[in-house]
């Protein structure tokens, strides 16, 4: 019953957790892309930024994957021959890469709170999408779990990479062709 109990906290917290590190870079985008207004609205809105990314990291996303990590360490407690598994092994390894991007994005907050981030809006916009990969890798891991099968889900990723990249440099033209529009 315990790793039942463990299992369910376990996805709602992913849920959550994944939700952060969604929404933390679109904040980034927004934070950075009001660098172009003028300084006194800039003031304004930095300070608020810098509230909404605090109160996102520190209250919802940082605390949802302490959870995470605590409730998979419970489940292996609990059935520690998971991590004989080579899908088990496999997921670990891309739960890291998450554990990874968190902090690079924990890192990227306070560089943005003290104005020193370079990245452009349109690398904060690619950074958005890595959460996503890892994501859909961890998932589909778990759902299918054979090697096999595995090729499979590396190619849809591997896809998935490329329409977002596609998406990505479609809306920045779409954003360049509006601008010009405007003027």
């Amino acid at each position: 019953m315990i790793y039942l109990y463990a299992k369910s906290i376990h996805i709602i917290f992913v849920v959550c957790w994944m939700a952060g590190l969604f929404y933390m870079p679109r904040l980034f985008i927004y934070h950075t892309e009001a660098k172009a207004k003028s300084p006194e609205v800039y003031r304004v809105l930095h300070q608020q930024f810098q509230i909404m990314e605090r109160r996102l990291w520190w209250v919802i996303t940082t605390p949802a994957m302490y959870l995470v990590f605590a409730s998979a360490l419970t489940m292996l407690w609990v059935n520690p021959g998971l991590l004989a598994m080579g899908w088990m092994q496999m997921k670990l390894g891309f739960v890291a890469g998450l554990a990874i991007y968190h902090f690079i994005c924990q890192r990227m907050m306070f560089a943005l709170a003290n104005e020193k981030l370079t990245w452009t809006s349109a690398q904060l916009r690619l950074w958005n999408e890595v959460s996503t990969i890892f994501l859909f890798a961890i998932v589909f891991i778990v759902v299918l779990k054979s090697a096999f099968q595995w090729m499979y889900g590396v190619g849809g990723l591997v896809g998935l990479a490329i329409l977002l990249m596609i998406g990505i440099k479609t809306y920045k033209r779409y954003l360049a062709r509006k601008a010009q529009d405007q003027n």
